[in-house]
């Protein structure tokens, strides 16, 4: 399975530029770099933080952006996105029984799990219990299948100064519950801190981060207050099989110098 992960993309009106990146530049170069370079892909996951301020108008945008896309995608909701606001402009993006962006989707290689930490008015991640029922449902539901799992906050410690108090506020519960499924989670692919990270838990699970395609902090992590940078759009194509998963970095725009020759080995 083929999956893109762009994350990240604090989507503004058109025009309006957040620290010095203009998103709908960044967002429209990512997306028809996507359908010319990968319209073989399954899905295309975003993984919160869609719109700056979670107004319509960003999320009316966000529609026409992503309409020539020629496969299914799912929208995920980062602490800069406003819940009614993106129901009301993509209602056919499936809730759980709560009115959370939650759902999960079965695959030859397990099920995927994407998980809403968003929290109205709170810039950290929460999952609290009215959540993590619909989490023990959908693992029970995965039978003897491994799960990949999509949230915007990075569910674990970062150890990023910047995100020390923004983190996920759940005491590591979703860590913990994801941990007790027997058949293993592949990997968790989140968004939220801006820059690429990937690492193991102490419970033994993979994760990574996607890097933003908007606006990015220069990697400093011992700093509270990093810089701002701009980039290249960017995303990231994800396989995912029985043999594993496989997630590699793509940028828009990147200035070729040679083609290298073809390695016949061994």
């Amino acid at each position: 399975m083929k999956i893109i992960q762009l994350t990240d993309t604090h989507l503004m009106p058109s025009g309006i530029v957040v620290n010095g990146v203009d998103p709908e530049k960044q967002l429209r170069a990512a997306i028809a770099d996507i359908i010319e370079k990968h319209a073989d892909a399954d899905l295309l996951v975003m993984t919160g933080d869609l719109c700056n301020h979670g107004d319509p108008a960003a999320y009316a945008l966000l529609k026409d952006i992503l309409a020539p896309v020629p496969f299914p995608t799912r929208l995920m909701l980062g602490n800069h996105d406003d819940r009614p606001n993106f129901i009301d402009a993509f209602p056919g993006q499936p809730r759980d029984e709560n009115g959370f962006i939650q759902s999960f989707l079965d695959t030859d290689a397990g099920s995927l799990l994407f998980l809403d930490s968003h929290e109205a008015g709170v810039i950290g991640g929460i999952y609290g219990d009215d959540r993590m029922v619909w989490l023990d449902q959908a693992l029970e539901g995965a039978g003897d299948l491994p799960v990949t799992v999509f949230i915007h906050h990075p569910p674990m410690d970062t150890k990023i100064a910047h995100f020390e108090k923004i983190g996920m506020h759940d005491g590591g519960a979703v860590m913990k519950r994801l941990a007790r499924h027997a058949p293993g989670v592949r990997h968790i692919i989140f968004g939220h801190i801006h820059i690429p990270l990937s690492g193991t838990s102490a419970e033994g699970i993979a994760y990574s981060s996607g890097q933003a395609c908007a606006h990015r902090f220069i990697t400093d992590v011992d700093t509270p207050n990093p810089l701002w940078t701009g980039g290249n759009p960017c995303y990231r194509i994800i396989d995912l099989d029985q043999q594993g998963l496989r997630a590699y970095s793509a940028e828009v725009g990147e200035i070729a110098t040679d083609r290298a020759p073809i390695c016949e080995g061994p």
